[in-house]
């Protein structure tokens, strides 16, 4: 990568959050398709393995090692897609938000302002990821092979149903998504924030691979949370991708009709294997995403200079600043803190 600081909300800027998220997301999920793939057949069929290791055991001896990545190149391939929409966008509209709200309340209700942000991004996300979903869990779950590669896969449910075939699921998977992504930045934000309290010093004075220890563990601990919200929306989509609907029959209709088989104990089924996958995913997703966005940094560097004070980053308040300072992923130094005491510093980055 490039040593040069990248100017914050510049089209390299947002590219490289794409690419960032491309790689946090593209390459994780495929990484845990094993676990996934176990997961997507005990929800359609609770009885088809024990555990995780009965359901990888079984594949390995019926279809190789090959068998434990079924579906590994649709999920590439749309969790790619997920990411670089979900990452890229997130900060499109967080900026857009931002300047609509206001500098005041952006910062007041930042927050808010950031799930309404991530939600918004991941719902154009999953209309890039629903098609190759839709293929990767057909795949999956099929009793017999459902076909003998990705391009023959993608054709053939094209020819049998349409583009329907590939939506079919795509408002239980935004059932999923939304508030699974959600979950995932608010949550991870607040966990990171403890962590730092907790042991009592500033991330500042760690180095950046204990940072991204830090990130890795606040990110398995969101997991779990994002686990547990969008379950039951991600039995659903199982579900409805593996039953073909009777003529005239809506997706509404049967998204009713599943959930009455299922009951309730029914769509919470494979739960631990998800808090595990789930967990493993979005700590190597913060981890590779946190690197390639923060290194190099938007602006490589921060500093004050006395010349005026009508600037829109005047140091008038110590918060503000640090409000500045960690939206640009940086944080206070003892030349900072030093230099908020001339009130006619100004903030400036290069």
């Amino acid at each position: 990568m490039s040593s040069q600081p990248i100017e914050l909300y510049s089209g390299k800027y947002y590219l490289t959050c794409a690419f960032g998220g491309v790689l946090a997301c593209g390459l994780t999920h495929t990484f845990v398709t094993p676990l996934d793939l176990v997961k997507c057949r005990r929800q359609v069929n609770p009885t088809i393995y024990k555990g995780n290791f009965d359901g990888w055991n079984k594949i390995y001896r019926a279809e190789g090692f090959r068998g434990l990545y079924t579906g590994w190149l649709p999920t590439f391939v749309g969790y790619s897609f997920q990411g670089a929409a979900k990452y890229g966008f997130y900060e499109i509209f967080k900026k857009t938000y931002s300047d609509f709200a206001g500098e005041e309340n952006a910062h007041k209700y930042r927050t808010t302002l950031y799930l309404a942000a991530s939600a918004s991004a991941e719902i154009i996300a999953d209309i890039a990821l629903c098609p190759w979903e839709a293929l990767k869990v057909r795949m999956q779950t099929s009793t017999e092979p459902f076909a003998k590669g990705t391009v023959e896969g993608f054709n053939k449910i094209l020819k049998n149903e349409g583009v329907n075939g590939f939506y079919k699921g795509l408002t239980p998977l935004w059932a999923r998504q939304v508030p699974y992504t959600m979950m995932k930045f608010a949550s991870f934000e607040r966990t990171v924030e403890f962590i730092y309290k907790t042991v009592g010093r500033p991330k500042e004075e760690y180095n950046k691979l204990e940072q991204l220890g830090v990130s890795f563990l606040g990110g398995y601990i969101a997991g779990v949370f994002c686990a547990i919200v969008s379950h039951p929306a991600d039995t659903m989509v199982s579900k409805l991708n593996n039953i073909k609907k009777a003529e005239g029959e809506s997706t509404a209709a049967l998204s009713v009709k599943i959930l009455k088989d299922l009951g309730f104990l029914g769509i919470w089924r494979g739960l631990g294997t998800r808090v595990i996958m789930i967990g493993t995913l979005t700590a190597l997703q913060w981890l590779i995403y946190d690197y390639v966005k923060l290194d190099p940094k938007p602006w490589s560097q921060v500093g004050f200079k006395g010349v005026r004070k009508s600037g829109s980053y005047l140091a008038e308040t110590q918060n503000d600043i640090q409000w500045i300072l960690r939206s640009h992923g940086l944080e206070f130094t003892d030349e900072v803190d030093e230099a908020l005491e001339t009130l006619d510093s100004e903030l400036y980055f290069w």
